[in-house]
C-alpha cells in the first residue's frame, strides 16, 4: 500500500489494481478449499477423543508397573553391592597369595642360585638365576620380599643379592670364554656364549664374543708373498675379507639362535673397525710400495704429440718425456681395480646377507648417528648398508679410486689414443679401407670401461665416464675432424701434372680413410655400449638398487655417436662437393644429348632398341663413382651415393620439364627413368633409392595419362600421395602432345 502513494500515472494504478485483484481471487479459493476439507478434520478429532478413556486405563496400569520394578531394583541393588563386596575381597585374596608364591618362588630360586654357584655349575645357576630375574621388578623390591627373602647365610635385600649374582655370574663366564677362545675350545666357547643373555648380559656377550672373532681376524697366517708382488696387497684384501665373511657366514645362525635376529650387526662393526685398521696399513703400504704419488705427479700434465700438435710425430716416444711407462699405469690401475673389486665384493655379501636385520632394533640404533651424506647423491639405502658405507675402508678405497684411479685411467686413455692415432696404419685385412685406429682405441676403450665398471665404485663411474666422454670427444673426435680439414687444406698448392695428380689421389684415399674410420668408430661405440648393457657385468658389480644408475652412465656413452655421424656426414658432404658434385652437374645434359620423346612408331622402334638412355647414364655414372663403393663402408657409400642421387633427381626433373612428349615418348620415358632407377637400386643396397624417384616416377604417371582423361580429376581423385602440386601437375599434364594417327 505503501507503494500504491507513489503511483502517479493512470496505466501503473490499474496495474496495481489487476494485481491485488489477482491476489484476492487466489486467497478466496484457498479458502474455499479449507472449509472444504473441515469434515474429515472433525472426524478425525471424534476419533482422537474416543481414545481417551484407554489412554487413562493405559496410565494407571504403567503406574502399578512402575512400584513394583521399583521395589525389587533396590532389593537387586542392596544384594548386588554386598557380592561386589565380596569379590574384591576374594580377588584381594588371590593377589596376596600369588604375591606370596612370587617371593617364596624369589626366595627358592636365590637359594638355589647361590647352592649352584657353589658348586659350579653355571648352567644350573644360570637357570635359577633366569627364574629368579623373571619375578616382576615390583615384587622383588616390595617391602614384603626384603623381610621374607634375606637369610641369615644372604641377609641382604632380593634385589642386591640377584644383582651381585648376575655381576659374578657375568665375571665367571668373561673368564671361562676368554680362556676357552684363547685355548680354541670350541665346545667350551658356545658353552658359555649361549650363557650370556639367559641372565641378561647379552650386549655384554656380543663384546666378548667381538672380541674373540676380531682376535680370529687379527691371528690369520700372513701372506707369503713379497711386497713388491703385484698380488700381494690383493691378496691380503682378499685374506681379510674372505676371513670376515666366512665368520659371518658361519657365527651368524649361532649368534641369531641365542641373542635374536639382528644381534650380528654388533659383532660385524667390531670386525669392520679390525678391517678399517688393517685396510688402512694395506693402502699406506701400498700408496709407498707403488711410489704412486710420484707417478700421479708425472701423468699430471702428459705430453701429447699428436693431440696438441695435430700432425705426425713418427719416432717420439711419450713416456720417456714424462718418466713414466703406461705399462706401469696400466698394472698399477689393474691392480687398483681388483682391490677395489674385492672391497666391492666384501661389502655385497654383507649388505645381502644382514638385509633382513635392517629393521632391527640394534641396526637402527646403531646406524641412527650416522650421515646419509657419505652415500652416493639420490641412492636410498638401507640401515645396514649406512653402517657399511660409513666404515672407513669404504672411505679409503673411494679415496685411492678418487686421487689415483680416475687419473690414471684417464691418463692412460690419452696416451693410448695419441698413441693410435700417431701409429694409425692402413687396414688391409678389411674390405673397406680403414685404418688401425678405432680398433686399437675402442680395444683400450673396451678394457677401460669394463675395468671401471669392476671397481665396484657408483661414484667413480660416474666421474669416470663424464671424462671418458671428454677425452673422446677432444681427443678422438676432434682429431679426426682436424685430419679431415687438413686433407684438402694445401691441396691448391701443388703444382699441375702428375704430381699434382697423384697428390689428388692420396688425398682422396686419405680422406676416405678417415671417414671410414669414423663410421667404424660410430659402430663400435653402439656395439660396445650394448655389449655391457646385455652383459652380467654390472649387476654382477653392484648393488640392485645401482644397477639402474649404473647402466644410465654407461649409456650416456652413446651420446658421442651423434659427434662422430655429424662429422662423418660434413666429411662425405665435403668430399661430394669437392670431386663429384661439379662433375654431376653436366650429367643429365650429357646423357640427354639429341635425345627426344617426340616419337612416333619407328622413332619409338629405334629408341626402343638402342636404349640410349640407359647406356650413356650407366657409362656416366659408372665413371662419376668409380672406387667409391670398393673405398667406402657400406653406410659411408649410402650417405655418398644419397647425396648423388639427390643432386640427380632435381636437375633431371627441371630438363624433363622444358621437353615435349608424344604418347609412345611418355612410355619411353618411363621405360628409361625405370631403367635408370633399377640400375641406381642394384648398385645400393638400401632402399630410399626409390623414395628419391617419387616426383619423377608421379611426372611419368601424368604423362602416359589417356588423352581424353582430365589431368586435375585425376590428381584429384586418384588416392595418390602426391609429392607434386597441383601446379607442377598441371604444368606436366601441357608436356604432352596428341599426334593424328599414333596408336
Amino acid at each position: 500500500m505503501e507503494a500504491s502513494r507513489s503511483l502517479t500515472t493512470l496505466p501503473a494504478l490499474l496495474a496495481l489494481l489487476s494485481e491485488l485483484q489477482s491476489r484476492e481471487a487466489a486467497l478466496s479459493a484457498s479458502l474455499t478449499e479449507l472449509l472444504s476439507a473441515r469434515e474429515p478434520i472433525i472426524a478425525s478429532l471424534s476419533r482422537v477423543r474416543a481414545l481417551a478413556p484407554y489412554i487413562d486405563e493405559l496410565h494407571q496400569e504403567a503406574a502399578l508397573f512402575s512400584d513394583k520394578v521399583s521395589l525389587t531394583a533396590r532389593t537387586a541393588e542392596r544384594v548386588g553391592g554386598r557380592v561386589k563386596i565380596l569379590d574384591e575381597e576374594i580377588r584381594r585374596v588371590r593377589g596376596a597369595a600369588e604375591r606370596v608364591g612370587q617371593v617364596m618362588e624369589l626366595k627358592s630360586s636365590l637359594a638355589s642360585l647361590q647352592a649352584e654357584m657353589a658348586s659350579q655349575d653355571w648352567e644350573s645357576a644360570t637357570r635359577h638365576c633366569a627364574r629368579a630375574m623373571s619375578v616382576s621388578t615390583e615384587v622383588i623390591s616390595a617391602p614384603f620380599a626384603e623381610t621374607a627373602v634375606p637369610t641369615s647365610e644372604s641377609p641382604l635385600p632380593p634385589v642386591q643379592t640377584l644383582q651381585n649374582a648376575r655381576e659374578q655370574l657375568l665375571s665367571v663366564f668373561r673368564t671361562q670364554f676368554q680362556e676357552a677362545s684363547q685355548a680354541r675350545d670350541a665346545a667350551a666357547t658356545s658353552r658359555f656364549f649361549k650363557l650370556f643373555p639367559a641372565i641378561g648380559w647379552e650386549e655384554e656377550g656380543l663384546e666378548a664374543y667381538s672380541s674373540f672373532v676380531v682376535d680370529l681376524v687379527r691371528t690369520r697366517a700372513p701372506a707369503s708373498a713379497k711386497t713388491s708382488s703385484p698380488m700381494y696387497y690383493i691378496t691380503m684384501l682378499t685374506s681379510l675379507f674372505e676371513g670376515i665373511a666366512l665368520i659371518v657366514d658361519q657365527h651368524q645362525p649361532i649368534v641369531e639362535k641365542y641373542y635374536g635376529r639382528g644381534k650380528m650387526i654388533i659383532v660385524v662393526i667390531k670386525l669392520l673397525e679390525e678391517c678399517d685398521r688393517v685396510v688402512a696399513k694395506l693402502v699406506e703400504g701400498w700408496e709407498e710400495e707403488r711410489s704412486l704419488k710420484r707417478k700421479l705427479s708425472q701423468t699430471s700434465n702428459p705430453t701429447l704429440s699428436f693431440t696438441d700438435s695435430g700432425s705426425r710425430k713418427q719416432g717420439s716416444q711419450i713416456y720417456p718425456e714424462d718418466g713414466v711407462d703406461p705399462r706401469d699405469i696400466d698394472k698399477v690401475l689393474s691392480e687398483l681395480a681388483e682391490m677395489a673389486a674385492r672391497w666391492g665384493l666384501f661389502r655385497r655379501f654383507l649388505c645381502d646377507r644382514l638385509k633382513d636385520d635392517v629393521d632391527s632394533d640394534s641396526t637402527s640404533r646403531v646406524a641412527s648417528d650416522i650421515d646419509n651424506n657419505d652415500t652416493p647423491e639420490g641412492l636410498e639405502i638401507s640401515q645396514t648398508l649406512k653402517l657399511i658405507e660409513a666404515c672407513a675402508s669404504r672411505s679409503l678405497m673411494e679415496g685411492l679410486l678418487t686421487r689415483y684411479y680416475s687419473p690414471f685411467e684417464i691418463w692412460y686413455l690419452r696416451i693410448i689414443t695419441d698413441k693410435a692415432h700417431r701409429f694409425s696404419l692402413s687396414d688391409s685385412s678389411l674390405s673397406q679401407s680403414t685404418t688401425t685406429t678405432p680398433d686399437d682405441v675402442f680395444y683400450i676403450l673396451k678394457i677401460v670401461v669394463h675395468r671401471l665398471i669392476s671397481t665396484s665404485s657408483l661414484s667413480s663411474v660416474e666421474r669416470t665416464v663424464a671424462q671418458i666422454k671428454d677425452v673422446m670427444s677432444r681427443e678422438y673426435a676432434s682429431v679426426i675432424k682436424k685430419r679431415l680439414d687438413d686433407v684438402y687444406k694445401y691441396a691448391s698448392s701443388n703444382p699441375a701434372g702428375p704430381q699434382r695428380e697423384r697428390a689428388e689421389k692420396e688425398n682422396r684415399s686419405t680422406f676416405i680413410l678417415l671417414l671410414n674410420d669414423l663410421d667404424i668408430s660410430s659402430s663400435h661405440m653402439d656395439r660396445l655400449v650394448k655389449d655391457i648393457l646385455s652383459a652380467p657385468v654390472i649387476s654382477q658389480n653392484f648393488l640392485e638398487s645401482e644397477v639402474f644408475r649404473v647402466r644410465a652412465y654407461v649409456t650416456t656413452l652413446l651420446e658421442l655417436v651423434p659427434q662422430f655421424q655429424s662429422i662423418l656426414r660434413s666429411g662425405v658432404e665435403q668430399l661430394f662437393n669437392q670431386l663429384t658434385r661439379p662433375r654431376l652437374r653436366s650429367l643429365v645434359i650429357d646423357v640427354y644429348k639429341e635425345i627426344t620423346y617426340m616419337l612416333d612408331e619407328e622413332s619409338y622402334a629405334a629408341a626402343e632398341s638402342q636404349d640410349s638412355v640407359l647406356k650413356r647414364f650407366v657409362r656416366s655414372w659408372s665413371a662419376l663413382m668409380d672406387g667409391f663403393k670398393d673405398a667406402f663402408t657400406e653406410n659411408n657409400h649410402r650417405i655418398f651415393s644419397g647425396l648423388a642421387v639427390d643432386m640427380l633427381v632435381r636437375p633431371w626433373e627441371k630438363f624433363i620439364t622444358g621437353m615435349r612428349f608424344t604418347e609412345l615418348g611418355a612410355i619411353r620415358f618411363d621405360r628409361d627413368m625405370r631403367s635408370v632407377l633399377g640400375y641406381l637400386s642394384s648398385q645400393t643396397a638400401f632402399g630410399d633409392t626409390r623414395e628419391k624417384f617419387q616426383r619423377l616416377q608421379q611426372i611419368s604417371t601424368l604423362l602416359n595419362l589417356d588423352i581424353e582423361e582430365d589431368g586435375d580429376e585425376f590428381y584429384n581423385n586418384s588416392g595418390i600421395n602426391w609429392r607434386l602440386s597441383a601446379s607442377e601437375a598441371r604444368a606436366v599434364v601441357s608436356l604432352r602432345v596428341y599426334i593424328q594417327g599414333i596408336m
